[in-house]
């Protein structure tokens, strides 16, 4: 498996940073930034104030025109939008810095890509970029290679890390997270792949150097899931995987050893990332474009009590690709073929389901207490978090797109297939 690591001079240049490292998780989440997929541990809920739930085409703040296709989302950090695309008949990716008060491009910075196989819906710009106070991280992948490299937020480069080229018969889809000294980055393989091995990962973000793996065989059905940090009840982090080949698993974000899993819960494909619901963790899979099964796992107790599922909903409520999002103890999915659902997060129960608009492949976010949901179709449906259904209002975009809009500062950031929108009450 080919493992090289290029790293520049100013990797080394840098002095004390243990603890700056040690808190770049608590300033993202802290702050009005928006670090990784689905923003602040992945678990899309910012309390910013100030955005619209109606709005026309005429309302955008700004809306720019993208140097190529993608899926993954805008991640903010103090003032500043980033988003990755790709140019597949030039196997070109590039990423993308702008002002995200007027959308006026700051940067941009291009790597070279190789063709491979991947599921029509998917494209060479799905992984989330992932940021700290230092560094943007990000995944470029490939037949042959992947790679995971770390820019200065002024576009430098600082290092690059190989990986083994993607062997997953839809492509890639997790993105990588920052937590305390570390990357971390799932890439698992499919069986198909001959030579290759699952991996999740921890990387030194200063670096690039690849501080734990484990690693096993290739699986059947790899997961797309990015994973999120959980606390246990004496506030030590641990990282939470979800995958069908090994349920809901958390591990050592130091050493990347197993503390607890939860197998043979996630009986089929996992595209969904983990939501922390008070007590719980839900993880939901799914195949053939439908989710199958929601499920909810308690980690180990204080008292000695073992990791152990405590619910699992099968059925119309049960979302495949988006991610569900919590807020007050009640959990909202957005199913795949447009049904939204509220479910009390304790018990699965259902309180109501809703189809308002087309289909979802990008996850919600809940912001200030407002649901914001992109169909396929390019249409923000917008809801009230609560126990009553309440449609606020439904927001035609334009064009298409499967990616999960972003949030900071009073502001929502949509990326369709090929424009970044800023939507605000106020314009530049």
């Amino acid at each position: 498996m080919p493992q090289e690591r290029r790293v520049t001079a100013r990797a080394y240049a840098i002095g004390i940073v243990t603890v700056v490292a040690l808190l770049c998780e608590q300033a993202g989440a802290a702050g009005q930034n928006w670090p990784r997929f689905r923003g602040p541990n992945g678990q899309g809920v910012s309390e910013t104030q100030g955005v619209p739930v109606r709005w026309s085409e005429g309302d955008h703040a700004w809306k720019i025109s993208l140097p190529g296709k993608g899926h993954s989302s805008p991640v903010i950090w103090d003032g500043k939008v980033f988003v990755t695309c790709a140019d597949a008949g030039a196997k070109r990716g590039v990423l993308l810095c702008v002002d995200a008060v007027d959308g006026r491009e700051r940067w941009r910075r291009q790597t070279d890509l190789s063709k491979y196989p991947a599921n029509s819906l998917n494209s060479y710009a799905s992984p989330t970029p992932a940021l700290d106070a230092d560094h943007i991280y990000l995944l470029w992948p490939s037949k042959d290679q992947t790679i995971l490299t770390a820019l200065t937020h002024g576009g430098e480069e600082v290092w690059m890390t190989t990986l083994s080229g993607v062997h997953a018969r839809h492509g890639k889809g997790s993105s990588p997270i920052v937590h305390g000294k570390h990357v971390i980055v799932s890439h698992e393989q499919e069986q198909k792949g001959e030579g290759v091995r699952s991996q999740w990962l921890g990387v030194d973000r200063m670096t690039g150097q690849i501080v734990w793996r484990v690693e096993e065989p290739p699986v059947e059905n790899c997961s797309y899931s990015t994973p999120c940090v959980y606390r246990d009840q004496a506030g030590r982090a641990q990282i939470v995987f979800a995958s069908n080949a090994h349920g809901i698993t958390a591990v050592d974000p130091s050493t990347g050893d197993t503390l607890w899993q939860v197998p043979s819960v996630l009986g089929d494909r996992v595209v969904s990332s983990p939501v922390i619901a008070g007590e719980l963790i839900v993880g939901t899979c799914g195949a053939g474009g439908r989710g199958k099964r929601l499920t909810a796992v308690a980690p180990p107790g204080q008292n000695g009590s073992s990791a152990r599922e405590v619910y699992h909903l099968q059925g119309k409520v049960v979302s495949y690709v988006p991610t569900s999002v919590v807020r007050d103890g009640l959990l909202f999915t957005f199913h795949d073929n447009g049904l939204i659902s509220c479910l009390e997060s304790k018990t699965g129960a259902t309180i109501w389901s809703k189809k308002p608009a087309g289909r979802f492949y990008g996850s919600p976010i809940c912001v200030n207490g407002i649901l914001y949901g992109v169909t396929t179709g390019g249409e923000v449906v917008v809801l009230r978090a609560g126990r009553e259904y309440e449609l606020l209002g439904i927001n035609p975009l334009g064009e298409k797109t499967h990616a999960s809009p972003a949030a900071a500062d009073g502001r929502l950031y949509v990326r369709t297939f090929s424009h970044l929108i800023c939507i605000s009450t106020t314009k530049p």
